[in-house]
């Protein structure tokens, strides 16, 4: 089973300098590539230069994680793709827990590894986590991160089990199935396609493992930090597009819902004194009403399930019942 490790980079230099010198030493047997995203640092020459085992591709532009995963994909042929952020950080042995899953369940068709904090390492990663779910308003969440509340590492999560979606930061995806799916929707740009992904994965039967048997560590918010409003924007747009998109039944009394909900998280920015994160969520709004006859139209070409989304609100129990940790839940 041959698989390629992938990793997107955009004016990444220092990333790489720090990141890659892992990914090369414990991924022998990987082909590894670095997808570069028409960077207008150095980093493909200091690619050339210090890994010449690293294979690059170089897309013509930057069109974000979406496009740029698609285009270079386009280009690799092998069983497995695991697309891997700039900034993370693997560990011996990463691999072979998610080979071996891969080769003894063949119905499982992308798989996530244990995402720590590479700055607190006892503690799981925001995007990631040990693993990610649903809930029915479209609001995901993780094994190990419940908004903004994220729990140490106990080994609580070192099982091998099924999950919704898995991270883009570190996502294993058979290149058959990645195919299949016709890759990421390009329209997310950046942020939440890889939930879509897992989500049509899911509406076509696949199913999506976590394995706590691999761990990476990852950085976070290297290209685009937390407290940016663009990356607000892009999480609550694309929060909308997916569910939306997939969501089994009558899906807008859900997507209604979820724009009150999205309304009192602008009333809660403006009383946090961060008023351009309220306006991104109006932008995000008028964004989705304005491509809404494109959603329902891959809406319809899409085979929906009933299965595997929280039909509780995490929002509720988060707030409303103070449930922090996934055990609670």
């Amino acid at each position: 089973m041959r698989v390629a490790v992938v990793i997107l980079n955009w004016n990444g230099k220092a990333l790489l300098e720090e990141f890659l010198p892992t990914v090369t030493q414990y991924s022998t047997e990987a082909e590894i590539y670095v997808a570069d995203n028409a960077s207008n640092d150095d980093s493909v020459s200091f690619v050339k230069s210090y890994f010449p085992e690293v294979k690059i591709i170089e897309n013509k532009k930057n069109r974000g994680y979406a496009k740029g995963y698609n285009e270079a994909l386009k280009h690799i042929n092998t069983d497995i793709f695991c697309l891997l952020n700039s900034d993370v950080q693997v560990t011996k042995n990463w691999l072979a827990p998610v080979l071996e899953l891969l080769k003894t369940y063949s119905n499982t068709a992308i798989i996530q590894p244990k995402i720590l904090d590479y700055n607190r390492k006892q503690y799981f990663e925001y995007a990631g986590a040990a693993g990610g779910f649903i809930d029915k308003y479209g609001y995901p969440y993780c094994r190990g991160r419940i908004f903004d509340t994220i729990e140490e590492d106990h080994g609580q999560f070192n099982d091998t089990t099924e999950i919704f979606w898995a991270s883009g930061a570190c996502l294993f995806i058979r290149k058959k199935v990645f195919e299949e799916l016709n890759g990421f929707d390009e329209s997310f740009f950046a942020h939440m396609e890889e939930i879509d992904l897992c989500w049509r994965a899911k509406n076509k039967g696949y199913s999506i493992k976590y394995t706590g048997k691999s761990e990476v560590y990852h950085l976070g918010g290297a290209t685009l930090k937390k407290a940016n409003p663009k990356k607000t924007y892009l999480n609550f747009r694309n929060s909308l597009f997916t569910l939306c998109k997939n969501a089994d039944g009558i899906v807008f009394g859900r997507v209604l819902v979820r724009l009150i909900l999205d309304g009192i998280a602008g009333i809660k920015f403006l009383l946090e004194l961060k008023p351009k994160h309220t306006l991104v969520i109006l932008k995000a709004h008028f964004s989705f009403y304005k491509n809404l006859n494109k959603i329902l139209l891959k809406r319809q070409s899409e085979k929906r399930s009933v299965k595997y989304y929280q039909r509780t609100s995490i929002v509720f129990d988060y707030f409303v019942n103070k449930k922090r940790y996934y055990d609670s839940l």
